[in-house]
C-alpha cells in the first residue's frame, strides 16, 4: 500500500495562492507545518496528531500555534506530539511557545493531555510514528535542520530533504527511496546566494542526484520562490533530460502517491 502526500503547502515564498511547506502523509503525520488551518477544515485539523518539523524558520513552523489554539477553542480531547532535533524544539520554546509571542501549549490542556507534546529525535536513531518507521537525517540550511526519510509498514519509502544546500549524510539511505521532496528555491543564475542561504538550484539538484545510491521512481519539487518559476521550471527540464530521472514540480491541494 503506497502512502498519500497532501500537499497543504510547497512554496519558497508566502503571496496569493502560494502556502508555506507542509505535507500531510495519510491524514495523521505532518512533514512540517507551514500550512495548515488555511488548507484543512476543522474535522481534517483534528485528524493530525503528529509533525515532523525539519528546522524552526517561520514558514515551516507558522501554523502550528494556530493549530493549537484551534484544539483549544473547540475544546478537543486531542493531543499533538511535536518531533525535532533538541536544538529545533529548544528553539520553538524560547521563542515561539514562550508565553510572549504566544501561549505555551505545552503546559495547556483542552481537556486532559496538553495540547501540544514534543518529542526529541535523535539524527540517525529511527524511532516510531503513526506506524511508519522515521528517520532524521543532518542537512545544510543555515540554521540546524534535518531531513527525514519515513517508511510505511509495506516498505514504501519517503525522503523530504526541508530545507537545505548541498549537503551529504541524507544521501547514506538513498538506496531504499521510493519518492523523493527536495527543495530548489533559485535559478542558476542565483547560485551564490542559494548556496549562502542554504538552498538548491536546478544544477546543484543535478549535483545532489549524483550523490545518491540509486535514483527514486519519481522526484517532487518543492519550495520554488514563485517570482522564478517559469526560469526554474525550464531549467528543471534540462536536469531532467540530462539525468534521464522524473522530475515533477508539486502542486498546493495535490495529493501524490508514494
Amino acid at each position: 500500500m503506497r502512502m498519500n502526500v497532501k500537499v497543504l503547502g510547497s512554496s519558497g515564498a508566502e503571496l496569493p495562492g502560494y502556502n508555506s511547506s507542509a505535507f500531510l502523509v495519510d491524514g495523521k503525520v505532518l512533514l512540517d507545518a507551514g500550512t495548515i488551518g488555511t488548507a484543512l477544515g476543522e474535522s481534517k485539523q483534528w485528524e493530525v496528531r503528529h509533525i515532523l518539523i525539519t528546522h524552526a524558520h517561520l514558514d515551516h513552523i507558522k501554523s502550528i500555534p494556530f493549530l493549537a489554539d484551534n484544539i483549544v477553542i473547540n475544546q478537543r480531547k486531542h493531543s499533538v506530539t511535536l518531533y525535532g532535533t533538541k536544538e529545533t524544539l529548544k528553539i520553538l520554546r524560547d521563542n515561539l511557545l514562550n508565553d510572549k509571542l504566544w501561549p505555551d501549549f505545552t503546559k495547556i490542556s483542552a481537556s486532559i493531555d496538553p495540547v501540544l507534546k514534543m518529542k526529541t529525535i535523535v539524527p540517525g536513531r529511527p524511532f516510531i510514528v503513526n506506524g511508519y518507521s522515521a528517520t532524521a537525517y543532518p542537512v545544510s540550511h543555515t540554521v540546524p535542520a534535518v531531513g527525514y526519510v519515513l517508511r510505511n509498514g509495506r516498505g514504501r519509502t519517503l525522503l523530504y530533504t526541508g530545507d537545505t544546500g548541498p549537503t551529504q549524510k541524507i544521501w547514506a539511505s538513498s538506496d531504499r527511496i521510493n519518492v523523493m521532496i527536495i527543495e530548489v528555491s533559485f535559478p542558476n543564475s542565483m547560485e551564490e546566494l542559494a548556496i549562502k542561504t542554504g538552498h538548491l538550484t536546478p544544477d546543484l539538484i543535478g549535483v545532489e542526484i549524483d550523490k545518491m545510491k540509486r535514483l527514486p521512481e519519481k522526484i517532487l519539487i518543492t519550495h520554488i520562490k514563485p517570482q522564478y518559476m517559469v526560469r526554474i521550471r525550464k531549467e528543471l527540464q534540462k536536469i531532467k533530460k540530462k539525468k534521464q530521472v522524473a522530475i515533477q514540480i508539486i502542486k498546493d491541494g495535490r495529493t501524490y502517491k508514494v
